[in-house]
């Protein structure tokens, strides 16, 4: 099975060696193919996000992206194709998941026992709409008194996503989705998004549904986790209570995410490339490895999906190998060697 590679920068090639040598004890037969992106693709091809990587992961379908050092490369972002249109993006990220036409982001964030403290029973999954908002890079200054951004809201993407959203929970077994908002503020927008949601909502009776403001969900992710389930929400809202779940349970290093489109899917870690501590071989692997997890259920590999998720919770909870993020002091790969081992342990019982 072919699966694209992006190594990314900084931690990114330690947490990538970790994360595939716990996907290949599973057993599975992988072919992991480079895809040059950031600052291999401009040492290759003299662009961060050239259009043959592109071509290379919409053939494959399937990608492992670690984190890219997007300070290099931020401000507008040119994107030119083989038919000669342009397309001008905020960010290589999101140039990235736009040219791939990736629209949802599923994180799930769990808590983790003799880790995770007082949320250890922390288990929601938070759904990033990643194609709209006001991270869609609508904006102007207006002069040199003023600054302007647009927040973009269509039907199309708010029903999609609300739409994934239940049919993840109806195949997941999970009870509620809840729709994230602001629309006492935001009443178009914000309006339309939540519209959008109740419209979707009525068509999926045996699954709850209900509606939070954004500030009341933060409060409640603090207060009262267990009242949570499946949230889906706009792209800044999505990407600021992902990383407030991940801070709750015990680190950025645990939580995993993926980036879905209707032909292409690509995992990713929901952390940055921690420039200042790559190269020393102590990153944290788990959100990466997760990653991969999500990758083995999207391809059906369930069972392998299964002995990788059990087998990290089970190494993480005894507290004996944890990387510094997490109180210990052990590497990257002493994290991942005692995940392979029991990874390979369940699969001789199986």
């Amino acid at each position: 099975m072919k699966v694209g590679v992006i190594k990314g920068n900084g931690i990114g090639p330690e947490i990538t060696e970790a994360t595939l040598s716990v996907l290949e004890s599973t057993g599975l037969n992988f072919e992991w193919v480079p895809i040059a992106i950031g600052d291999e693709g401009m040492e290759q091809y003299h662009h961060p996000l050239p259009q043959e990587s592109v071509k290379k992961i919409k053939e494959i379908g399937l990608a492992i992206k670690a984190p890219l050092l997007v300070d290099k490369f931020k401000g507008r972002l040119l994107c030119v194709h083989e038919d000669g249109s342009e397309h001008i993006y905020p960010s290589l990220n999101n140039a990235i998941r736009r040219e791939l036409q990736l629209y949802i982001c599923p994180r799930p964030i769990r808590g983790i026992p003799n880790i995770s403290g007082n949320y250890e029973n922390l288990d929601v999954v938070i759904m990033r709409e990643i194609t709209e908002d006001v991270y869609s890079g609508i904006e102007h200054e207006i002069g040199d008194i003023a600054a302007e951004c647009t927040k973009l809201t269509t039907r199309a993407a708010a029903v999609r996503a609300a739409r994934f959203s239940f049919e993840f929970a109806r195949k997941n077994g999970r009870k509620k989705v809840s729709c994230i908002h602001k629309a006492n503020a935001i009443s178009i927008t914000d309006g339309l998004f939540l519209k959008c949601f109740r419209e979707v909502a009525a068509k999926y009776p045996d699954i709850e549904s209900d509606d939070y403001m954004v500030d009341a969900t933060a409060f409640y992710l603090a207060k009262s986790p267990e009242k949570l389930d499946v949230l889906v929400a706009s792209n800044q809202y999505g990407d600021i209570l992902s990383d407030l779940a991940a801070g709750l349970v015990g680190s950025l290093g645990l939580a995993p995410g993926a980036n879905i489109g209707s032909d292409v899917a690509v995992f990713e870690a929901s952390h940055g490339a921690a420039p200042d501590i790559a190269g020393k071989g102590i990153a944290n692997p788990v959100a990466l490895i997760l990653s991969g997890a999500l990758l083995l259920r999207h391809i059906g590999a369930l069972k392998e999906a299964a002995w990788v998720e059990q087998s990290t919770m089970e190494v993480l909870s005894e507290r004996r190998v944890l990387t510094p993020d997490l109180g210990g002091n052990s590497s990257t790969m002493d994290l991942a060697r005692a995940i392979v081992e029991r990874v390979q342990k369940k699969r001789k019982e199986a």
